[in-house]
């Protein structure tokens, strides 16, 4: 798979479209299709790797401001790095989970002590208020944001968690700072913050690379 990232990062550089690039590489190398993911979500030309990178900041950097996170996003990535499963480190510098479940996601064991670690991590942070999205969409959202709630409250955390039909909308649109791994958001927001890459850091754990 090494060679088939450089390939695809090579064709990416000269301008060939991302999805035509992954399959042309992923074809002649004859990959499965869990290898073929792996590259459609972490190799990047390295324009757009570079321009993702300028917008991540720090999480120190969110002290006294305004944090809006991309909730199962975040969530599913933490709960990853818990359970062991592939977690990769992208061409862009983000930590992208690659089990490809955000659609069939549904609470597990990790997901408590998840949430826990992401809220103990912003309670250091200390931001001046937090939105935490979560899909409206997706089963069981409002019970999820009712404990991220409750959870927030209990840490003294500023300001809320709720469900929204269009949650990719008022992401690239925010004025704060946005916490997600997801491309097209990184790409539409302003400055980005890379949580699951802290506590990965802060827990030991370390990424996997192509």
């Amino acid at each position: 798979m090494s060679r088939a990232a450089e390939e695809a990062r090579y064709l990416l550089d000269r301008g060939y479209p991302k999805d035509s690039a992954v399959r042309f590489v992923s074809n002649h190398h004859g990959l499965p299709e869990e290898q073929r993911y792996v590259l459609a979500r972490a190799v990047l030309s390295s324009r757009s790797a570079g321009e993702r990178k300028a917008k991540a900041v720090p999480v120190q950097a969110l002290r006294g401001r305004y944090v809006i996170i991309d909730g199962y996003n975040v969530l599913i990535t933490v709960e990853s790095l818990l359970a062991g499963c592939p977690v990769y480190l992208c061409d862009d510098g983000f930590l992208r989970d690659v089990r490809g479940i955000f659609k069939r996601y549904r609470p597990s064991r990790f997901t408590e002590t998840a949430l826990s670690i992401i809220l103990d991590l912003l309670a250091l942070a200390d931001p001046g208020r937090i939105e935490f999205l979560l899909d409206q969409q997706m089963s069981r959202s409002g019970e999820l944001a009712a404990g991220i709630r409750e959870q927030m409250a209990g840490r003294s955390l500023p300001g809320t968690a709720c469900t929204a039909r269009d949650t990719d909308h008022r992401l690239k649109t925010s004025p704060g700072i946005v916490a997600s791994a997801d491309g097209n958001v990184i790409d539409a927001a302003t400055i980005v913050v890379d949580l699951p890459a802290e506590i990965a850091r802060m827990r030991g754990i370390s990424p996997l690379h192509i």
